[in-house]
């Protein structure tokens, strides 16, 4: 079958941010997304940005506009959260984000009312109805087709920097679960999520998706749902495999360290060069690596199985590529992941937070809340650095 590959601009940047709404005083999590949605709707139309419903009614996902620049995309970010707050501030809810809410049950929750989340979840069954997860997905603009997947399987290198850098899901379902990001472990037990295939080329992703089609595991290309992705729609590569990050300046280092990379490879590419991987069962040990242990991970660098610790690796990467965030413009939000590195990524705050508070767990919820409120703005939090 032939899957059409939309035409983007190169390394042109899209942010989806998925939510949590909480009862400000309880911290748990309710259900009062739909009449959110429905005060906004008419509100929003016009906005460059959208605020939409995700597989439970717990969530509201926002999603900028196409941005030149990592900063044009937050700020779109920043304007959806802002109009989320004239609704959800006077109803009591708070906002917050984290790959899993720390003490919620599923069987509390309810799903969206729409047919293809009732599919899934009669599909996945316990899985499916486990899926208290959130996310963040960066897209960047790819301008030829013949570069998606090279850059995809380049990419899966820096699978578990993101993972560690954005991990912040220690506790699930009142548990510690020992691990950085839980989120990625539940996640992949969907049937069409986890680690990308490493398909060749473009010609093989369609041979892929007539193959899945044909047998009924999927419609069409929106349902695979890999930690990297290619999105045929927008023409971009769609970076999943993050847990939801706690604040927006660490939301856009994050994207500017995926914009980073994208540029960077696509000119190898340009180059002619070859661009280094990794095979793939080193690629699905460095995921657990980063899963357990985020930001403390040694993780396996190149194909002779180097291993490193990702702190390090990620730092001379940074070194490496800031040439390339100064021409990308996103020179002060890339210089925002040391901050992370320094201070220590949400999943070591949460436990941080929880080991002061004796493990009651409400008391990160709270956390949690008060970060994503009151934590630096991004404005704020880029003065930190020159221009």
């Amino acid at each position: 079958m032939t899957v059409p590959f939309a035409t983007s601009a190169r390394s042109t940047v899209g942010l989806e941010w998925e939510l949590m709404l909480a009862d400000g005083a309880t911290g748990d999590l309710v259900g009062r997304a739909p009449e959110i949605l429905a005060v906004l709707e008419e509100k929003t139309a016009h906005e460059r940005y959208t605020v939409t419903g995700e597989l439970l009614t717990n969530t509201v996902e926002v999603t900028s506009g196409v941005g030149d620049t990592v900063a044009a995309a937050v700020d779109d970010i920043a304007d959806a959260i802002g109009a989320i707050r004239e609704v959800s501030d006077p109803l009591g809810i708070e906002l917050l984000c984290a790959g899993s809410h720390p003490f919620a049950q599923w069987y509390d929750q309810q799903v969206t009312d729409k047919t293809r989340y009732h599919k899934l979840i009669e599909r996945t069954q316990w899985w499916g109805r486990n899926m208290m997860i959130w996310g963040i997905h960066v897209h960047v603009g790819v301008e030829d087709v013949n570069k998606v997947f090279p850059l995809i399987n380049a990419l899966a290198v820096y699978l578990p920097h993101l993972q560690a850098l954005s991990a912040s899901s220690p506790f699930w379902a009142g548990d510690r679960t020992g691990y950085a990001s839980n989120r990625a472990l539940v996640f992949q037990q969907l049937p069409t999520a986890g680690l990308p295939w490493p398909l060749k080329d473009w010609a093989e992703f369609e041979r892929y998706m007539d193959d899945m089609i044909r047998t009924g595991v999927m419609a069409d290309a929106t349902e695979v749902r890999w930690d990297i992705r290619p999105a045929p729609r927008w023409g971009t590569i769609e970076v999943r495999a993050c847990d939801g990050m706690s604040t927006l300046p660490e939301l856009a280092a994050v994207a500017a360290l995926v914009q980073v990379l994208v540029e960077h490879l696509s000119r190898e590419l340009d180059e002619g060069r070859e661009l280094p991987t990794i095979p793939p069962w080193f690629v699905r040990e460095n995921k657990w690596r980063a899963a357990r242990y985020g930001l403390d991970a040694r993780i396996i660098v190149d194909a002779d199985g180097t291993q490193l610790p990702v702190r390090e690796h990620l730092r001379d990467t940074m070194d490496r590529l800031a040439d390339v965030a100064v021409e990308l413009k996103c020179a002060r939000e890339f210089a925002g992941l040391e901050t992370t590195l320094t201070q220590g990524a949400s999943y070591a705050r949460q436990v941080l937070v929880a080991d002061a508070a004796e493990g009651d767990l409400r008391e990160v919820v709270q956390h949690l809340i008060r970060e994503f409120r009151a934590g630096p703005t991004l404005r704020e939090h880029l003065a930190q650095f020159p221009h």
